[in-house]
């Protein structure tokens, strides 16, 4: 190969270089970055309170006794604190059988279909009103649309019924009652 050629082909490849330099340059120079971030609010915790039992008081041998969930002195009442307006799921778990502390002898206890109420206005139970929330439902099956109220509270009241037999025994009866809440994201 002769001078000439070898020198055309060292200019070829030199300018095919600076212009290959070049592009990348301009890649380089067409790219920017960018941050940004990932953030989250954790709301308040959940805190539920048994504030009154279920109250029967005194009963008789054989003769069935009824607390309504709208009675201030005598109705079971949880408070449920949290994130106002939040979304919540609340479901009981209810004994069939309250029993003497040793167990020697259980009476039965039932719930009927209205034997709730969810109030997100925290009022008492005799003074709940539809607007307030659900009033007489089914404790065994609890309205999924809950809120906490605008203030970070809300309060279920619970009645029910207890049958005592005729030969029941003499004693103070007791069963637990379980309320379990959770945020469900609504």
């Amino acid at each position: 190969m002769n001078k000439k050629g070898v020198e055309r082909k060292f200019a070829a490849v030199v300018v095919a270089a600076i212009i290959c330099f070049s592009l990348s340059v301009n890649r380089v120079q067409a790219q920017d970055v960018a941050t940004g971030a990932a953030t989250a609010t954790v709301l308040a915790a959940l805190s539920v309170i048994a504030a009154q039992n279920l109250i029967f008081g005194n009963i008789y041998q054989g003769v069935a006794s009824t607390v309504a969930n709208n009675i201030n002195a005598s109705s079971g009442i949880f408070n449920i604190l949290g994130q106002g307006s939040a979304g919540i799921s609340i479901s009981f778990v209810l004994p069939q059988f309250i029993a003497l502390a040793d167990g020697s002898d259980r009476m039965t206890i039932g719930f009927s279909s209205t034997d709730a109420t969810v109030d997100s206005n925290n009022t008492t139970p005799a003074t709940v009103v539809a607007g307030d929330g659900w009033i007489n439902t089914n404790p065994n099956n609890l309205p999924a649309a809950t809120v906490i109220g605008a203030a970070g509270q809300t309060n279920v009241y619970l009645g029910g019924r207890v049958y005592p037999s005729v030969d029941q025994a003499a004693g103070a009866y007791s069963g637990d009652i379980i309320l379990t809440v959770a945020y469900n994201g609504t």
